[in-house]
């Protein structure tokens, strides 16, 4: 993977090449204009909102994972025009993000709040489920329809998806802020106020070790 942690610099003797590229990258820009930064995922609840709806939660031992599938969450669903979930949260995420008429990114850079990495390469980077479908699976989703499943492993309204580096998202993989966290403690505050206001939202249920996780984190915020 190609992880860059700062912009270079372009040595002087490139200057002229440089000027004259910006002329074709100008008329290029008119074809597909560059998607500007945007704040990642919707702001989620205060810290004092999500210690109140922390207590709101049912308090409950994990499910079964029996007859789980990630298939029974269908995604990346199309969401405008040529463009599915995962592509669209691309664009949200990244900063001059640039798309072909397939609304694949072709160039951009994305910076994983996760780990504070930045890349340039769209396949480096992942889209993460804030509370993971297998999660959501034993904390409720096993009881819902393929629909509200498909909603929900899509959702743009609420605080559940992030673009972030691959491999740490491949590290998170389906648990709980009891058994992982990411590795920014700057940004531990943020990820339990966008896991209990994702929680809040379906209703679903926490374990007695992840509220308490949760718990410990929200009362240093």
């Amino acid at each position: 993977m190609s992880g860059i942690y700062a912009r270079q610099g372009r040595p002087a003797g490139r200057i002229a090449v440089i000027a004259a590229s910006a002329a074709l990258f100008s008329a290029t820009a008119l074809l597909v204009a560059p998607t500007p930064a945007q704040a990642s995922p919707p702001t989620p609840i205060a810290a004092s909102t999500a210690r109140t709806y922390l207590g709101q939660l049912t308090v409950r031992a994990e499910g079964s994972t029996s007859g789980y599938s990630r298939d029974l969450f269908p995604h990346w669903i199309t969401q405008s025009g040529a463009c599915d979930t995962r592509e669209t949260v691309l664009k949200r995420d990244g900063s001059n993000v640039v798309t072909n008429s397939s609304c694949a990114a072709t160039s951009g850079s994305w910076y994983s709040e996760y780990d504070g990495a930045t890349w340039t390469a769209a396949g480096d980077v992942d889209i993460d489920h804030m509370v993971p479908l297998a999660e959501a699976w034993t904390s409720g989703a096993s009881g819902w329809s393929t629909a509200q499943r498909q909603s929900f492993a899509n959702d743009l309204g609420n605080p559940q998806l992030i673009a972030v580096t691959d491999n740490v998202n491949q590290s998170k993989s389906d648990r709980d802020p009891a058994e992982w966290l990411p590795p920014s403690a700057s940004y531990h505050c943020m990820y339990a106020r966008m896991w209990v206001d994702v929680k809040h939202a379906y209703s679903l249920t926490v374990d007695s070790a992840e509220k308490s996780a949760l718990q410990g984190i929200l009362n240093g915020c």
